[in-house]
């Protein structure tokens, strides 16, 4: 790992460690939170866990229909198992998730502009699904929250959306940029990407199919949520859910802290807070959910640990080292 990626790392743990310090100073109670997690229906967490592990067999085709438009075939087994592996070090170190999973696609010979691009576009496919997912669903907070808390939920999620669009366009024109930007290293090395952007994103049929394996994501993670709030007797509902917990997931994606712990928490307090669940009951909710995370991935440290390579990569540059 470089100077610059530990420092990274650092900032990140400091931010996670901050927030959760924060929260459970201003909005927590330790031992409330820690009663709430002991008094879990044990059938319900049993599907919570059953829902958690779908994501992983929908993340891995979702990745394979990218996969198989930018390079050579991706064998689904092969997509699952590297899902799982990276699941495993994105959940459980927090570090190295993406670049193990390039790592394990170039070595299974995908060659590595297609393994990045692969994981690299899969990525931002899955954000666009998720900013869709988000403003499709907060009109249903008219009428169970403030009309003019309602409207600016709505606002902020088509700007973001309207910016995720933006983003994949620029993605698409990169290339065609003026040659006096290659002094910025992002340009020089997104110019690589552009080619692939078009593959995925301006032919109907990978991105339909890409669309829709993000969108279930989406779906089955607040159904899954939706599983562990009713085994902790949150009182939210399903339709409650669909419009709060993906804003949650969305804030959690930022690349701020490790594996979104203390983003996710604040983000679920704020959200659920919207139709009157307490700070306590969201916090308990969203750690339980963050546990479960780290349970499901685990699976992917005996594949790893089976594998007879057992290198870690936190670059994707490292798998052309021998």
């Amino acid at each position: 790992m470089s100077r610059k990626q530990l420092i990274a790392l650092a900032l990140k743990v400091l931010v996670s460690i901050g927030l959760i310090v924060w929260l459970f100073e201003a909005k927590m109670d330790v031992g409330a939170i820690g009663e709430r997690l002991r008094q879990v229906a044990p059938l319900w967490l049993a599907a919570g866990l059953a829902v958690f592990l779908v994501q992983a067999l929908i993340g891995a085709m979702r990745w394979k229909v990218v996969a198989d438009t930018v390079g050579p075939r991706l064998p689904y087994g092969s997509a699952l198992r590297f899902f799982f592996v990276g699941l495993f070090f994105g959940q459980v170190f927090a570090v190295g998730g993406d670049a193990m999973r390039v790592y394990k696609a170039y070595r299974a010979g995908l060659g590595l502009a297609p393994a990045f691009n692969g994981v690299f576009l899969e990525r931002a496919g899955t954000i666009l699904a998720l900013l869709l997912v988000v403003a499709a669903t907060s009109p249903i907070l008219f009428g169970r929250v403030e009309t003019s808390m309602a409207g600016t939920l709505l606002f902020v999620a088509l700007l973001a959306l309207a910016g995720g669009l933006v983003g994949i366009v620029l993605l698409l024109q990169i290339d065609r940029l003026p040659p006096t930007l290659d002094r910025f290293r992002a340009v020089r090395g997104l110019r690589a990407v552009a080619a692939d952007t078009r593959r995925v994103f301006l032919s109907p049929g990978p991105l339909m199919r890409l669309l829709v394996w993000g969108g279930l994501t989406h779906l089955n993670l607040t159904f899954a949520v939706f599983i562990l709030a009713r085994g902790l007797a949150v009182p939210v509902t399903w339709i409650e859910c669909l419009a709060l917990i993906p804003p949650v997931i969305l804030a959690a994606t930022l690349p701020i802290s490790i594996g979104g712990w203390g983003v996710r928490e604040g983000a679920m307090i704020l959200s659920l807070g919207l139709v009157g669940v307490a700070e306590n009951d969201a916090g308990a909710l969203s750690i339980l959910a963050g546990l479960v995370g780290i349970a499901i991935a685990l699976p992917g440290g005996v594949l790893w640990l089976l594998d007879h390579d057992h290198r870690i990569v936190f670059d994707p540059n490292e798998g052309q080292r021998p």
